[in-house]
């Protein structure tokens, strides 16, 4: 597998880094956004006037969603994440990020920090998350147990 991942079925990212770097049991996510494989993205919308929507809710939900498959390819999960940096357009967003990030963390998950920046690459993004995950190398894919599930997945998705 290498030290760098490049996942197969995500968008490629927008510079020369990959999806994922392992250092020993450390597994380290570039920063995630909500972009799909064929540029658009989930949380954004134009109507035909061209006046766009953003959903930070959408957005929020479909970056963990990314960064929880990019963990499988590196043999892990969700469970796995120790910390979590997130970084938001707005803090008038952060209801709504925080709402949905409680779908699939508790007081019991990784370390957060939540920054408000300036701007992300993209106009159309309103959130980026990346995460440090610790998944041993030693144990190849983590052993899940029957009917388990990234949370906030259906099962069979």
């Amino acid at each position: 597998m290498g030290d760098a991942i490049l996942v197969e079925g995500k968008a490629a990212p927008r510079g020369r880094f990959p999806h994922v770097k392992r250092a020993g049991d450390f597994v380290f996510v570039s920063g995630t956004s909500s972009r799909r494989p064929d540029g658009t993205f989930a949380g954004a919308s134009a109507d035909a006037m061209g006046v766009t929507d953003l959903d930070i809710r959408a957005q929020t939900r479909a970056v963990i969603e990314n960064i929880g498959d990019l963990l499988d390819a590196a043999g892990g999960g969700l469970p796995d994440i120790v910390s979590v940096t997130a970084y938001l357009v707005s803090m008038n967003d952060f209801g709504g990020y925080n709402e949905v990030y409680g779908e699939y963390f508790d007081e019991t998950g990784p370390a957060r920090t939540t920054v408000a920046v300036h701007q992300l690459p993209h106009p159309h993004l309103l959130v980026e998350i990346s995460c440090v995950a610790h998944i041993p190398e030693d144990g190849g894919p983590r052993e899940r147990t029957p009917g388990e599930r990234t949370p906030g997945k259906e099962a069979g998705t």
